[in-house]
């Protein structure tokens, strides 16, 4: 998500918040979901195939589509969407509403193919990716202070090896927004209500920046 949520921090109703909230849609992501801890895979697959559709595009016409996509791939079924063939490509297509790009429709549908071998692998995707950071969210020292990060070099790391397995549109900055989506990086601001719940109710590692992009 190329929106980061972190940027600045405002006060409101005496509790503190991410600000760059500007619609309901956007808040209700933000307190609800984004940088939640995510251990359930049909969720995981959800939100990386929304950062790969959202390539190109603004992060709030992905959360206005996203109920466009999520009955255009059953509910982002990653089992019936690696069975997808060119019907079902067309039945996409012609959901109103829906993002006329083949090529990102493909590589969900490949995504999901890959996302299964992983799973058969690791036991779960949720799995596989946690394990890079050893089952613990990181808190980077300054990214709580409001800095903007493109990528990392985990960000790298994970996107090669999910390259070399197959995934398509997955790129360092796609996997970035994905793992602050999934709680596995908290960028939100130290202040905001958000930061001090993952810290208290998670597992979490404080660590230097890595190779941060700005």
């Amino acid at each position: 998500m190329l929106a980061n949520y972190a940027t600045i921090f405002i006060m409101e109703k005496s509790l503190n918040y991410c600000d760059n909230l500007p619609t309901e849609l956007d808040r209700d992501y933000h307190d609800h979901e984004w940088g939640v801890p995510l251990y359930d895979d049909r969720k995981q697959f959800e939100f990386l195939m929304l950062e790969v559709m959202q390539c190109g595009l603004s992060w709030g016409l992905v959360l206005k589509r996203r109920s466009v996509f999520r009955s255009a791939f059953e509910e982002f079924d990653f089992e019936k969407i690696a069975g997808y063939g060119e019907v079902d490509i067309e039945r996409i297509f012609a959901f109103p509403g829906m993002i006329r790009s083949r090529r990102k429709v493909v590589a969900v549908i490949e995504n999901a193919k890959v996302f299964i071998q992983i799973r058969q692998r690791f036991g779960s995707f949720s799995k596989y990716l946690w394990d890079f950071v050893g089952g613990k969210t990181i808190c980077y020292h300054g990214h709580e202070k409001g800095v903007v990060v493109v990528t990392n070099n985990l960000a790298k790391r994970i996107a090669a090896d999910l390259r070399e397995r197959g995934m398509k549109f997955i790129g360092p900055t796609t996997i970035y927004s994905h793992l602050q989506a999934c709680g596995i990086i908290n960028d939100h601001n130290r202040d905001c209500q958000a930061y001090q719940h993952i810290v208290k109710n998670y597992p979490v590692q404080f660590l230097p920046p890595d190779g941060d992009v700005v």
